[in-house]
């Protein structure tokens, strides 16, 4: 595992026990198995000079950052440029929503259509360091679709099991990749553990978030880059499943808070929907609890069990943040609002960060002064379906007659 001799040790989030870095791969710790996720930690001080080589070089994406990740070099990630997203000043959206300073990290215009590219790209490094030809993950769609995306970039094989209820659209996106696709009969959840029983069969490489480290390494170059867009933010909002893509913003402002490079880590605000909030009700009650029926449009993050749990409840605690719930009809609300106001288009779970805002201005958790990020984690294209059920209006057929439009424009309301 110790590609990056700037890797130390390794921390157990269920038990807190401090490993130092082995020269194996370690998916979970030792003690507590696949509860215990494991997170990574540097020689901060080096890291630090690293930070300011990295700053004055020409390195593009999550090249720029490859001193920062546990892999060997830059060399070792996906040609695909991963990384490199707009951080985009939305007015018009702030002003629809109270604030007075808003932005968006547009991390649907990755390769693949989401944030994930960012973990896949990582993992297919360390798995190209020890010369794994075959990598597997359990996905409802963007994870798979990136692993699959990325890994046909360099060759790799990629099978996928996924929830037989994911959107069309990503499965077809796998297809085209060439990854062998299973589509399970059950939940993600399900998927999820088929994906562990194959590794521990096959000894196949696995993805998964919530179980390989790597993939919250990845993860945290977002984080990395709103600092060098916007080295002062007040609180980020991201969408919420399974903890994985929060810890991985978390990771990445705790690692510039270790090296000195960032005086306060901003307030994390995770948005679930109420049909899926076992993270939200955790950081309410003080305990965690699965919800085997996790229910919502937003499939992306309709987790009954979150894999990384610990590590988003702690995260999110240490940076003073919170956790908000959103209905579907907010979260529709959030998608069109922030399509009509921005030009940006989310798929459901990228828009339930937006759906948050408004929640969190009216409960204190945060001031209009304040400067916000909201992460879209993917593509509207991703999900037709669910775009199409936060759309009301119908599209007008009209003749093809120009003799007729005048007429025609006026039936239909828009002369």
């Amino acid at each position: 595992m110790k590609c990056n001799p700037l890797l130390l040790q390794l921390r157990c989030s269920a038990c807190a026990c401090v490993l130092e870095a082995p020269g194996e791969f370690l998916y979970n710790c030792v003690r507590c198995g696949p509860a215990g996720t494991l997170e990574m930690l540097y020689d901060y001080p080096k890291l630090a000079a690293a930070w300011a080589r990295l700053t004055q070089g020409d390195l593009k994406g999550m090249a720029r950052y490859a001193s920062w990740l546990p892999i060997r070099s830059a060399a070792s990630l996906p040609p695909l440029l991963v990384g490199d997203t707009p951080l985009s000043r939305v007015d018009r959206l702030a002003a629809a929503t109270g604030l007075d300073h808003l932005w968006i990290k547009e991390d649907q215009r990755n390769p693949t259509g989401s944030f994930k590219d960012r973990a896949s790209a990582a993992v297919i490094a360390a798995a190209r360091d020890r010369n794994i030809q075959l990598i597997t993950a359990a996905s409802t769609g963007n994870a798979a679709s990136s692993l699959a995306g990325l890994g046909a970039s360099v060759g790799l094989r990629t099978v996928i099991f996924v929830p037989a209820s994911a959107p069309e659209a990503k499965i077809i996106q796998l297809l085209i990749y060439g990854a062998e696709v299973l589509l399970v009969d059950g939940t993600y959840d399900d998927a999820f553990e088929l994906s562990l029983e194959a590794t521990r069969q096959f000894g196949w490489f696995n993805r998964n978030t919530g179980y390989n480290p790597v993939t919250l390494e990845g993860k945290k170059t977002v984080s990395l880059e709103i600092f060098e867009q916007l080295p002062q933010v007040d609180a980020v909002f991201v969408s919420v499943g399974d903890g994985c893509i929060i810890s991985g913003i978390g990771k990445g402002f705790q690692d510039l808070y270790r090296a000195g490079l960032l005086a306060k880590v901003p307030r994390l605000y995770g948005v679930q929907a109420v049909g899926s909030s076992v993270l939200s009700k955790a950081h309410e009650r003080g305990y965690l609890e699965a919800e085997p029926k996790a229910c919502t449009y937003a499939d992306s993050i309709c987790v009954g069990e979150p894999r990384v749990a610990h590590q988003a409840l702690q995260l999110v605690k240490g940076s003073s943040g919170g956790f908000i719930t959103v209905s579907d009809d907010q979260i529709r609300t959030a998608q069109l609002q922030l399509a009509r106001t921005s030009g940006i288009f989310a798929e459901p779970a990228g828009a339930a960060a937006v759906a948050g805002l408004v929640p969190a201005l009216q409960a204190g958790l945060i001031a209009p002064h304040e400067k916000v990020v909201g992460v879209v984690t993917g593509h509207g294209l991703k999900d037709i379906r669910g775009a199409l059920s936060a759309v009301q209006q119908k599209a007008c057929h009209i003749s093809s007659q120009p003799s007729r439009l005048a007429d025609e424009l006026r039936k239909a309301g828009v002369v």
